[in-house]
């Protein structure tokens, strides 16, 4: 998929696929909440006024708070890709995301989503 397509998506699109995925497995909406202010700094609020305000990824990245410190030790392989080894940063952080998601809907315990 091209990267600047990606990049236009509205994160309020696609958060719902997110926590239909986490809910068949038996985890809640409340948890895609804490792990996505975990990597970018927004509060309960900000998140939803982010979503509220339809913000592509490029302007919900841009204008997050702050991306954890502890972003980097996400590693693995999302969509065949290694997280790790993208060189792109938007796209990394796009990427993070769904490597969080996806490890919280293999039913991985929050501490260990978290890098804590």
């Amino acid at each position: 998929m091209n990267n600047e397509r990606v990049f236009k998506m509205k994160v309020s699109d696609v958060y719902p696929m997110l926590i239909q995925k986490v809910e068949r497995k038996g985890r809640e909406k409340t948890e895609v909440d804490v792990i996505t202010c975990w990597l970018t700094g927004y509060d309960i609020q900000g998140l939803k006024s982010q979503l509220e305000k339809e913000a592509s990824y490029e302007q919900f990245f841009a204008e997050a708070p702050q991306i954890n410190s502890n972003a980097n030790k996400i590693t693995g392989v999302v969509c065949g890709i290694r997280v790790e080894d993208i060189t792109d940063p938007l796209m990394q952080k796009v990427r993070w995301l769904d490597k969080l998601v996806d490890e919280l809907a293999k039913g991985k315990a929050m501490e260990k989503i978290l890098r804590s």
